[in-house]
């Protein structure tokens, strides 16, 4: 007897995952400085292990619902939205969960605010109890995020008034506001690329990784993709303009979103009218850059601060690869051993150039599916890899790849992530790892029992009715 699973049924398993989440996230999130508790305190570690065992359950209803998405009365768009709101809705008034990025947005906005560079300064120029929050190892580190992002920044600082829950609650609304504009242009590009709205949507807006990621850490990258989705779907139907427009927006809160803008040539660009599409696109876009810039009023600083230097500790293959070739090379007494970590995050660039322009030019898919290997590209092979830049490409993957083998590949992917990292966003120790492991293993023998009480109870129901 099959374990009965309804839309109902997986709902209310994902309320209970992100309500755990919530409720834990209270003692073990990435708390404001002043609420942090011990790790090894009785309230830390149970607040631990009920946010694992929330991501387990969330996770197992996700899987779940792509069950039913591909049964034989899948749920309609509107329906999935529906549970998307249902799950994200303890997530909105709960602590920081998986990263402490969103006290650097608060904290950035503040320093636009009071007209400090923050394209020459770190928050530590800040100072005061806002730039405390910060993590130590961005303390004095410039931003890598564009003009759009930091006028959204500063005008949230000036509403909030640097209170800190105030600034909390607006940044996460604002990454709200960015998965309510992916959600809506997922079933339009799936539409456009063949695919299922239902299966893109499951996929790309109920993931995992966008509840605990996007809304639960309120990353910037909700904003990004947002913007890029309505930007896509805007330019492939009778909006060029906007559309660039849009893209260019996205592009600068966060530079990967920069490779919309060969996508929309490809959606729109025929013949003759590739040359006119293409010169049109790089005119708005370049007019949209400096009115974005100037309307900001940070400067041109965005520039360079691509080149904004990443922590020596993130884990990425190109990073990994450095600090391995380092340590080698300093046993060898080469003094070439500082240049390892240059040097392979330098190939790493070479690697995803060469890597998009083999999709592009030879294998050729759908200019949406394309984009969204590009973005997967970038975020593989650059010097830093975080469970949410997996959302780059995988939101448009969602939405156009042509077989159901690449998306169950890609779904194992995003709840093996889910799973990466923890949720006070620190480094994890092994006492933190076990707790938060035993977290997952409650819940997977919760989610077992229920299994087996809905199977003995079964044929009870079947003789009844």
């Amino acid at each position: 007897m099959a374990f009965p699973v309804d839309l109902r049924r997986c709902q209310a398993l994902g309320l209970a995952g992100t309500a755990f989440l919530a409720l834990g996230g209270e003692t073990a999130g990435a708390l404001p400085a002043r609420d942090l508790l011990a790790p090894e305190s009785g309230r830390a570690v149970l607040g631990l292990v009920g946010v694992y065992f929330g991501v387990v359950l969330l996770i197992a209803a996700w899987a779940l619902l792509g069950t039913v998405v591909r049964g034989p009365e899948p749920p309609t768009p509107r329906a999935l939205l529906l549970v998307l709101a249902v799950w994200a809705a303890p997530l909105l008034l709960a602590p920081p969960l998986f990263s402490r990025d969103v006290y650097s947005y608060l904290a950035q906005g503040a320093m636009v605010d009071a007209h400090i560079d923050v394209y020459a300064h770190g928050p530590a120029q800040l100072g005061g109890p806002l730039a405390d929050e910060v993590a130590p190892v961005w303390q004095q580190t410039t931003t890598p995020y564009g003009p759009v992002f930091l006028a959204v920044a500063s005008a949230l600082s000036g509403l909030t008034r640097g209170q800190i829950p105030a600034g909390l609650l607006g940044m996460r609304l604002v990454a709200l506001l960015g998965v309510a504009l992916m959600a809506a242009a997922l079933p339009r590009l799936a539409r456009h690329s063949g695919a299922d709205p239902a299966a893109a949507l499951w996929l790309g807006a109920l993931n995992p990784l966008v509840l605990l990621h996007l809304v639960a850490g309120a990353h910037n990258d909700a904003i990004m993709l947002g913007l890029l989705g309505v930007g896509l779907v805007a330019a492939r139907g009778r909006w060029h303009v906007l559309g660039v427009v849009l893209i260019t927006l996205a592009a600068l809160v966060k530079a990967p979103a920069l490779l919309g803008l060969p996508a929309v040539v490809a959606l729109r660009g025929r013949g003759s009218g590739t040359v006119r599409c293409a010169l049109t696109t790089t005119g708005v876009a370049l007019a949209t850059t400096v009115a974005a810039t100037t309307v900001a009023g940070t400067g041109y600083g965005w520039i360079a601060a691509l080149k904004t230097p990443v922590s020596p500790h993130n884990w990425s293959p190109t990073s990994v690869l450095g600090r391995v070739t380092g340590v080698l090379l300093q046993k060898l007494g080469s003094g070439l051993a500082p240049l390892a970590l240059p040097v392979w995050h330098a190939t790493g660039l070479v690697v995803t150039v060469v890597v998009v322009l083999f999709i592009w030019l030879r294998l050729r898919p759908g200019p949406i599916y394309a984009l969204g290997l590009s973005l997967a590209a970038v975020a593989v092979f650059g010097p830093a890899v975080r469970p949410w830049y997996a959302l780059w490409g995988l939101f448009l993957i969602a939405a156009a790849a042509p077989t159901g083998s690449v998306r169950r590949r890609v779904a194992a992917a995003s709840a093996v992530l889910a799973l990466a990292v923890l949720p006070s966003g620190a480094p994890p120790d092994a006492e933190q790892v076990v707790l938060a492991v035993s977290g997952g293993v409650l819940a997977l023998v919760v989610l077992w029992q229920a299994h087996q009480a809905a199977q003995a109870q079964a044929p009870v129901l079947e003789r009844a009715a």
